[in-house]
């Protein structure tokens, strides 16, 4: 029962593509996609409560579900019903740019679901080959969606954000040969490169091939990733994409690239030991660190969320890095928690940015006068991206630092928390510059549109509430043993 469940979780958004492609009435083409993403996020939980109640890894002729893809997939699942959600208010008011106007709707909706279906392949993925060949797929779908306004900047942003992460795949796709050849390509096909084989044969790999293989994968895909220092075409893309793509980049991509490589460092573990985690440690503290002086500089709104994405990768990167289970389940805390923040922040930019184009370039001032709904949504953004209790990602640090304090990596640890302090100030700078400051009301017709962020900041607020109470269960139950051990 469960293949035919991640069939139709992987076929629901190919087909909701090929519909929407079609040349349908604005008004029908919103509904078609509002009825799609419902069914598409409705399977994938499905296939994510599977993978979350698995006792360990359940692997499959292709696919792999584990608790650690599990919510990862759950993740997608929520990002991706809001972004389509959000989408047709884009839309709205985007006028022609990369595509021609009677074509961009649905250009841009079929490029959306070909992008979610990539991301939902690569967290279920069974092969190594085959997940770095879906990765670079969802390179090809957003590529365009970056470049989707057709402003000068934008077309940059997508050719920047192609060539970048293609040479990165490039280099993983080298560190994929060099495993293979050392894993010995007697063993098999392209089988041996399942992550159940790579990990049962990686302890007979010569040390330097293995460690030689783990560098150039892990190297490759923090491009992809957008980890510092290889993260250059991470704040353009986020910052030039349309609102709900840039969410779904964030959100979505981004962690599940990520995924791929924690079971990369998981399966070489026999072969490379602690070296996987020193590396993910050294991404972990280098996106911290250049992430923080551009949170305490005045940037616009969407390329402030885009170094907060930097940053958060960080975070996520030494939770995995310390491999011990209290930073693990402050891992999966804050993977859902900046998935929630950081989407809310993005879709509030929408009808701000429609009523002042301005705020693309330039930082924002008095949205407080301005738009109540956008400084409200743009505040408990912010705020739960700072790590200012009650935000989940408050508790999600606490439990990563915990973690390697247990783990033994005090300087670490130390280093990161200064760094987290100082991004929090910059964060709570930038919030008070952008909400206080006043500036001139917006006509009342203008504020009407915003009206739709009120019910958005209000459940994304329960739900990062509810996270932040869930976040002392997790800790203290059997999930995160769960997770440890089926990653891969």
């Amino acid at each position: 029962m469960t293949e035919p469940l991640v069939l139709a979780m992987l076929a629901a958004p190919l087909a909701a593509a090929v519909v929407l492609a079609l040349p349908l009435a604005a008004d029908r083409a919103d509904r078609a996609n509002a009825l799609a993403a419902a069914l598409v996020a409705a399977l994938t939980a499905a296939v994510a409560v599977r993978g979350i109640g698995a006792d360990g890894a359940v692997h499959g002729g292709w696919y792999v579900l584990d608790p650690a893809g599990g919510a990862f997939l759950a993740v997608i699942a929520v990002v991706g019903l809001l972004s389509a959600l959000a989408s047709p208010a884009y839309l709205a008011g985007d006028a022609a740019g990369f595509f021609a106007r009677r074509h961009a709707r649905r250009s841009y909706y079929a490029a959306f679901y070909v992008f979610w279906a990539a991301l939902l392949a690569v967290a279920t993925a069974d092969n190594l080959a085959v997940a770095w060949l879906l990765v670079e797929a969802t390179t090809a779908a957003s590529a365009l969606l970056v470049a989707f306004s057709g402003q000068p900047s934008a077309l940059e942003a997508g050719w920047k954000y192609l060539v970048l992460t293609t040479l990165g795949l490039a280099v993983a796709l080298l560190g994929i040969v060099v495993l293979y050849a050392g894993l010995g390509a007697g063993h098999g096909s392209l089988a041996t490169l399942d992550w159940q084989r790579i990990h049962a044969l990686s302890g007979s790999v010569d040390g330097d091939t293995a460690l030689l293989a783990l560098v150039l994968i892990l190297a490759g895909l923090a491009a992809k990733v957008g980890w510092a220092p290889v993260h250059n075409w991470l704040p353009d893309a986020h910052s030039e994409a349309p609102p709900p793509v840039s969410a779904l980049l964030s959100a979505a991509l981004l962690p599940t690239v990520m995924l791929v490589a924690w079971r990369v460092e998981v399966a070489l573990h026999p072969a490379a030991g602690g070296t996987a985690s020193a590396l993910f440690l050294a991404f972990g503290l280098a996106s911290l660190a250049v992430a923080v002086p551009f949170l305490w500089r005045a940037l616009p709104l969407k390329r402030l969320l885009a170094y907060s994405s930097l940053e958060h990768m960080g975070v996520l990167a030494l939770g995995i890095g310390f491999v011990h289970p209290l930073a693990t389940a402050g891992v999966v805390v804050h993977l859902a928690g900046h998935a929630l923040a950081k989407s809310l922040g993005f879709y509030a930019t929408i009808p701000l940015l429609r009523d002042d184009p301005g705020l693309a370039s330039r930082p924002a001032r008095g949205l407080s006068a301005r738009s109540a709904p956008g400084a409200a949504a743009l505040t408990v953004s912010l705020l739960s991206l700072s790590g200012l209790p009650p935000s989940p990602l408050f508790f999600s640090e606490l439990l990563i630092l915990l973690g390697g304090i247990a783990a033994g990596q005090v300087v670490v640890v130390a280093l990161a928390a200064v760094l987290l302090a100082l991004g929090f100030v910059g964060l709570a700078h930038a919030l008070i510059e952008s909400v206080v400051t006043d500036r001139p009301r917006l006509p009342r017709a203008a504020r009407r549109r915003e009206r739709r962020l009120v019910a958005l900041t209000a459940v994304t607020g329960v739900l990062l509430l509810a996270l932040s109470a869930a976040s002392l269960v997790i800790a203290g139950s059997d999930t995160v043993e769960r997770l440890m051990g089926g990653v891969a």
